[in-house]
């Protein structure tokens, strides 16, 4: 519907262009011929001209419309990966060069034939020197830009009215927080900010064959995320270049969204706590869903192998959690019931302590 509107309207302009364009130099011709006869005709003249170029502009608008589209969109992806603060910076400068560039403009076009050549010139590098000048000393212009930029960046977390969930680079990696996400257990926007999609990037390039797939993985889940998931999923490009840690960046971008870490990063998880910013680990949760065992439950569990001392056996659950059998390396291959006589939570996870029921199990076949 645009697209046609748009198209009417480069039409009707065309045709006023063209009959503009005709009708100077037709009537001049037909009064120089001097024909009172061949006058009148001049205002035809002109149509014909108006309408040759609304047929023209007719077949190739659409092509046009088309490039203006692409421009438009390659110009939008450019300006998204300049922070807001130096586009707010550079117009400032820039104003100011253009003003004062017009204040020499004055003296400087009296000046004997290079005097107009000579103020295009002065404003061209006036105007480099204001956008310059201001952005290399942005940091001493953060009065003036922290107050917008807390604004748009509140804006941003106030869209919900939950707050939203900052995922870093080891949870992306990781891959669960799609599986998550799926369940309905995250709510709220989800953002990524552009610095940590800059170090997936860097990670998918890496020489090395285990970091370039862990970070081609990450990319393949954020894009899975945003194309095939029914949630709200916002690339952020907001960067704190006077941070260089990537932990200290997600936590400050955190105090100024009022948002939530999603991690599975231990450190950060400290860090965050320190810091008084709410984290969401990962493998909190997995270890909180769980199923719970208590001492004295009995189970099935094959021994896999043997353990660190001397006749354990090493079991495990569905889930991964350990179970370490005492007296069980002897039976290794086969499936027992043993009794839990402890469990054991630490921040790497559950470790489940058990012994075989009797001192002669009756071996279960897995067949």
């Amino acid at each position: 519907m645009v697209k046609n509107i748009l198209r009417v309207f480069l039409i009707i302009i065309s045709f006023v262009g063209g009959f503009e364009l005709f009708r100077g130099p037709v009537s001049a011709l037909l009064s120089a011929a001097d024909l009172p006869i061949l006058v009148h005709l001049g205002t035809w003249f002109s149509v014909l001209g108006g309408a040759i170029f609304g047929i023209i502009f007719y077949f190739i608008t659409p092509a046009l419309i088309d490039n203006l589209g692409r421009l438009a969109s390659w110009t939008d992806n450019k300006l998204r990966s300049i922070p807001t603060q130096d586009i707010i910076l550079g117009v400032i400068g820039l104003v100011f060069a253009l003003i004062i560039g017009l204040l020499l403009h004055f003296p400087l076009s009296r000046v004997p034939w290079v005097g107009p050549y000579l103020s295009l010139a002065f404003t061209l590098v006036l105007s480099y020197l204001g956008v310059t000048i201001v952005l290399n000393r942005k940091e001493e212009f953060s009065f003036f830009t922290n107050p917008f930029l807390k604004r748009s960046l509140g804006a941003l977390g106030k869209e919900n009215t939950l707050p939203p969930k900052i995922l870093d680079t080891s949870v992306i990696i990781d891959g669960r927080i799609m599986d998550i996400c799926k369940t309905g257990f995250i709510e709220g926007q989800i953002i990524v900010p552009g610095f940590v999609l800059e170090e997936l990037r860097h990670i998918a390039d890496s020489p090395d064959l285990l970091k370039r797939n862990r970070g081609r993985r990450g990319l393949d889940i954020l894009n899975k995320m945003q194309k095939e998931m029914d949630i709200d999923v916002v690339i952020l490009n907001k960067d704190y270049e006077e941070i260089t840690e990537v932990d200290s960046k997600l936590v400050k971008l955190a105090q100024d969204l009022g948002g939530e870490i999603v991690t599975n990063d231990f450190n950060l998880n400290k860090v965050c706590e320190l810091q008084g910013v709410v984290v969401l680990n990962i493998n909190e949760l997995a270890n909180a869903v769980k199923p719970v065992v208590l001492p004295g439950e009995e189970m099935l569990a094959q021994i896999i192998k043997d353990g660190k001392e001397a006749g354990q056996g090493i079991a495990y659950l569905d889930d991964g959690t350990m179970i370490v059998v005492e007296g069980g390396k002897r039976y290794i291959g086969d499936t027992i019931e043993v009794l839990v006589t402890s469990v054991l939570q630490t921040s790497a996870g559950r470790m489940i302590f058990a012994k075989p029921k009797s001192s002669f199990p009756e071996k279960i076949s897995l067949k």
